[in-house]
């Protein structure tokens, strides 16, 4: 139960991380961007610069990775499956993170961006930890049953009877016998 809720906190992780993601405006040859044109009808759109298009595609990475980690929670993956989705949203958000401290101000990211995702990263890499680590213990075993506990045996069916008891009702009257 316990990894459920830790899959529902990640996808929170992942739906703010989203959100992060999405302020990535003002990038340069982009509409609103620094060095755009002014608006005029006849310029076509600039592509954004190489480092600009990579951060565009980490970023897209991270979102894939954060969906498929929200599709296995919906349908309670399995926690083996659910500790390699977490690897790999972790794997592709450092990558990002990476990204934004190296290209992220000449891209027009917002200084704030950064600090936001990291934060979001250290939750989600606490909750890739906590769900690795169930996995890793596997199925735990059924503690012993109440008869166990008390020393107890089931009762043994007496087979000499005929019959089935006080409530057998289809030879007659139960009480009469």
């Amino acid at each position: 139960m316990t990894v459920y809720r830790v899959l529902i906190a990640a996808a929170i992780v992942v739906m703010t991380v989203a959100h992060a993601g999405a302020q990535f405006g003002g990038m340069p040859g982009m509409p609103g961007g620094p060095g755009a044109p002014g608006g005029g009808f006849g310029a076509p759109p600039q592509a954004p610069p190489p480092q600009c298009q990579e951060l565009l595609t980490l970023r897209d990475g991270v979102q894939k990775h954060g969906q498929a980690l929200q599709a296995a929670n919906k349908r309670k993956a399995p926690i083996q499956q659910a500790c390699q989705l977490f690897k790999n949203f972790i794997s592709a958000e450092a990558r990002m993170i990476r990204a934004i401290e190296k290209n992220g101000p000449g891209c027009g990211v917002p200084p704030d961006v950064a600090p936001q995702i990291k934060a979001n990263h250290a939750q989600a890499a606490k909750a890739a930890k906590a769900v690795c680590e169930a996995a890793a213990q596997g199925a735990r075993p059924a503690g012993p049953s109440l008869s166990d506990a008390l020393g107890a045996s089931p009762p043994i069916p007496d087979s000499s009877k005929r019959g089935a008891g006080t409530f057998e009702t289809l030879t007659g009257n139960p009480l009469a016998k």
